[in-house]
């Protein structure tokens, strides 16, 4: 063996000059450290699995078969690449010529990659509840192999590689030393694409994370089998538990749906907008790399005598006369770039960049907040009345806000922080030595590993408090909301407490993530700190012994400054991703909630001749433990009006709401038609556009009259919502209001009494003009006097028209055409009023109950 390192090569003496970075120290350093880590961390990893709650899993159970075996396939090639190269080399060279730090770097790389596979195998058979990704010792091996790997351009011009020999003939070595460098070329791409695809796939590793959940609900099935008490406890423990998972789980699913807010597909000129911003962040890039450069540039030529009589800067002090350099042309230049550069968002870029991003996120907000509005105003009926208004519109505002706080930390923050770091490593190794590139790297490395560790182990109160927070809200909104309820009872201090408990409970939250806050701060300042001083002694030291000029200090000092002052936000910008990303749950929580209600492919719309409806033996229920209808049967001819009567609990509104399309009916739970045709397979909207429904308990915007009226057809002139409003016999009553038509209704319509609300309701059905009338006990809430007062207006309103009236006073339906008795989801009489009376039944029974007290109220 010719020694440890080739001729002109040691390992005191990382770059040569100009030769490059040294392979024998390059490749000894990047095995011991890349193999050392893993033999260790990976050691320390399988002892402290084995340690914790794990369950084995058989390999039948694994699932992914072809990710795993391509997982497995690449580090036996990989291991097979290394001793294929040095068995070559003793064959193809004379043994003796091979040097000992390519015995060394590929005997250590084979074993290190053999003992992948070991690793690999372990974490898939054994899984913990904390762990759903590979571990750190795959993770940090494949990176510090890829980085060493890469680094290897920066050798480019030694001899020593075989970067040369493979586009020229080696006189010194002949055709078989030729064909050795021609041999290493290619085992090099095969290392360095193998690490690539390694890599990626062990960030990815989605069969793992299928193999976790797995072996965890099994882990779960057993301890539930032995204590079924603890089992909502381990239900919340799981992996896949929305509270303890990764903030980015799920991450490639979640930029998917944010992709579409952010490329404008149908507008070019938001697009060149996105490109501008982009280009403008490539020219910060380039601003950032060369202001330093000028700087140093300016402080040599004055620190030393000037060679150009044109650029001196002739003064005179006490009459004796001074020459001093005057480097103007580059300080003219620096100061542009520094103009150009600026300082945060004061530079042209920046602002160039954030005038051109306005008009990309205002579409990115507009478009989200538009889609997740539709989409609530999507679903069903069932999922509005289980709702928290105040919860769900905090949801809305946090979410809209946090997709435009991500784009903007991402593009603009994160990501030219991650490229300058890229590139300050780079540029200390070629135009200083490989000692400067290392401290950058291990700095920056060591700021982000402890920026991101202790910010997940943030998370968790973070997303505490984003709960608390909710919950604090919404009993605001509903407290407030019931105002009157809160005054009927007296319960002023009662919510009030109620409020502060909330408010003190999210505070707990909120002062841990303070606290842990204050930790991530000083750790980030003493990493830098270390980093910092190592630079400037080794710098100083190099000044000192005449290798460097001032200037390269002052360059140091500068560029790593300036690369530090957005790394000093890093933190800040990482919790605002994540943050971002925990407010975004909920938004897509509410947008991955499935539309319960949808129409058909190719739905027609529905056609209305007549208006007649008819219902054929419909069952339905909310819970299928309790039925609500049973088979319920009846027909309403167009013109007709349908009364539907009974005890609360019978049925009776889940007619209307069915007939209106609020919920869809089971397979086996009859049809609804319309014209003989079934509301299932026709549009929503021709549906409810040919139906008017009047409340029970109305409730109006918190605008004008007009709007309200207005709302049953926007397009209706004045004169038709007054004409309206006259029919509903309403017009004279708003004509005596101080603002008439324009007059507020309040929050809820609470400034209007019942009868009024009652009214307007009934004005803008008129408005609407549909083909069917639905009345769910439209005057049930109102005294007597009002109630007949009421129904000439909507005797107007069902004149002509196929009516349903669900009624709680029979004397307001004693005209229907028909009436139906329903008890428990069954149609137990029907008939006209007379026929129901002579039949002495459940109706007759009723009829004499309301009679009786219609009779003692007139006593009274």
């Amino acid at each position: 063996m010719d020694g440890f390192c080739s001729q002109g090569e040691s390992l005191s003496v990382p770059w040569l000059p100009d030769k490059g970075i040294s392979r024998c120290f390059l490749q000894t350093v990047g095995s011991s450290v890349a193999a050392s880590w893993l033999l260790l961390i990976g050691t320390i990893q399988i002892i402290a699995s084995r340690k914790k709650l794990a369950k084995t899993m058989w390999r039948r159970s694994l699932p992914g078969k072809t990710w795993i075996k391509v997982q497995l396939a690449i580090p036996i090639l990989m291991c097979l690449s290394n001793v294929i190269d040095v068995v070559l080399d003793f064959v193809l060279t004379n043994p003796r010529s091979i040097h000992g730090y390519l015995i060394l770097s590929k005997t250590l790389y084979a074993v290190a990659w053999l003992f992948t596979v070991v690793l690999l195998v372990h974490e898939r058979n054994r899984v913990t509840p904390l762990r759903r990704r590979h571990g750190v010792a795959l993770l940090g091996f494949y990176g510090i192999a890829l980085i060493f790997s890469l680094l290897a351009f920066a050798g480019w011009s030694n001899r020593a590689w075989f970067w040369l020999h493979v586009f020229e003939y080696d006189r010194d070595g002949g055709y078989g030393s030729y064909r050795v460098h021609l041999i290493d070329a290619v085992l090099y791409c095969v290392d360095l694409v193998g690490l690539v695809v390694a890599f990626l796939m062990a960030l990815a590793s989605p069969t793992y994370r299928v193999a976790a959940r797995k072996a965890m609900m099994s882990v779960n099935a057993d301890e539930e089998a032995n204590n079924e008490d603890v089992e909502a406890t381990k239900k919340d423990a799981t992996p896949t538990s929305p509270a303890d998972r990764s903030t980015f789980h799920d991450l490639w699913k979640k930029c998917k749906q944010i992709f579409p807010y952010v490329w404008p597909k149908r507008s070019c000129i938001l697009q060149l907008a996105v490109l501008l911003c982009i280009l403008f962040l490539v020219a910060g890039r380039v601003m950032n790399v060369f202001t330093p450069i000028f700087y140093k540039e300016i402080v040599d030529a004055l620190g030393s005598a000037p060679t150009n009589t044109s650029s001196y800067f002739n003064v005179k002090l006490g009459g004796a006369a001074y020459s001093i350099p005057f480097p103007w042309r580059l300080i003219l230049a620096y100061v542009s770039m520094r103009f150009v550069q600026g300082a945060g968002s004061m530079g042209v870029l920046n602002s160039l960049r954030s005038l051109t991003w306005i008009s990309v996120q205002q579409y990115t907000s507009r478009t989200v907040q538009v889609d997740l509005f539709k989409h609530l105003h999507n679903l069903s009926l069932r999922w509005h009345l289980g709702r928290k208004t105040g919860e769900v519109l905090r949801v809305m505002d946090r979410g809209t806000q946090s997709i435009n706080n991500l784009l903007t930390y991402v593009l603009f923050n994160i990501a030219p922080t991650i490229v300058d770091i890229v590139i300050a490593i780079v540029y200390f190794i070629v135009a200083f030595n490989l000692w400067f590139g290392l401290i950058v790297f291990v700095t920056m490395t060591l700021y982000l590993v402890a920026t991101i560790v202790i910010t997940e182990w943030r998370t968790s109160y973070r997303r505490g408090m984003n709960q608390l927070d909710n919950e604090t809200r919404q009993k605001a909104v509903d407290s407030l909301l019931n105002f009157e309820t809160v005054k009927y009872y007296n319960a002023e201090n009662y919510e009030v407490n109620r409020f502060q408990k909330s408010l003190l409970e999210y505070q707990v939250h909120e002062r841990k993530s303070l606290a842990s806050l204050v930790v991530l701060n000083s750790m980030q300042n003493l990493i830098i700190t270390v980093g910092l001083l190592a630079g400037c002694l080794l710098c100083a030291k190099e000044v000192s012994d005449g290798a460097r000029t001032v200037g390269d200090f002052v360059l140091f000092i500068t560029y790593v400054l300036q690369l530090y002052q957005p790394l000093n936000w890093f933190g800040t910008y990482y919790r605002m991703i994540q943050q971002a990303f925990i407010d975004m749950e909920n938004m897509f929580d509410l947008l991955a909630q499935s539309q319960e209600v949808k129409d058909i492919p190719n739905a027609p719309s529905l056609r209305t001749s007549h208006a007649g409806v008819v219902f054929d033996n419909v069952s339905f229920a909310y819970d299928p433990v309790k039925p609500v209808l049973k088979g319920v049967s009846f027909e309403a001819k167009p013109g007709q009006t349908i009364a539907l009567v009974g005890p609360s609990g019978s049925g009776k509104s889940t007619i209307i709401r069915l007939l209106f399309r609020f919920y869809n009916l089971p397979p086996s739970g009859g049809a609804i038609l319309i014209d003989d045709q079934d509301i299932s397979r026709v549009t929503q909207s021709s549906l409810r556009q040919a139906i008017g429904v009047v409340p029970q308990d109305t409730v109006l915007f918190n605008d004008t009259i007009r709007y309200n009226v207005r709302y049953g057809n926007a397009k209706a002139t004045d004169e038709e919502v007054e004409s309206a409003s006259g029919a509903a016999d309403i017009h004279e009553k708003i004509l005596t209001l101080p603002e008439g038509y324009k007059t507020v209704v309040g929050e809820r319509g609470l400034k209007l009494s019942g009868g009024e609300k009652q009214r307007v309701a009934i004005a803008r059905t008129i408005l609407k003009s549909p083909a069917i009338v639905l009345l769910d006990e439209a005057t049930s809430a109102l005294d007597t006097r009002t109630e007949r007062n009421i129904q000439a207006s909507l005797a107007k309103i069902c004149a002509g028209r196929t009516s349903i009236v669900v009624a709680h006073r029979l004397s307001t339906i004693i005209h229907a055409d028909q009436i139906l008795v329903l008890s428990d989801g069954l149609v137990v009489e029907r008939g006209r009023h007379s026929d129901l009376l002579a039949m002495k039944g459940i109706y007759a029974e009723m009829w004499d109950e309301q009679l009786k007290a219609a009779n003692s109220e007139e006593k009274e």
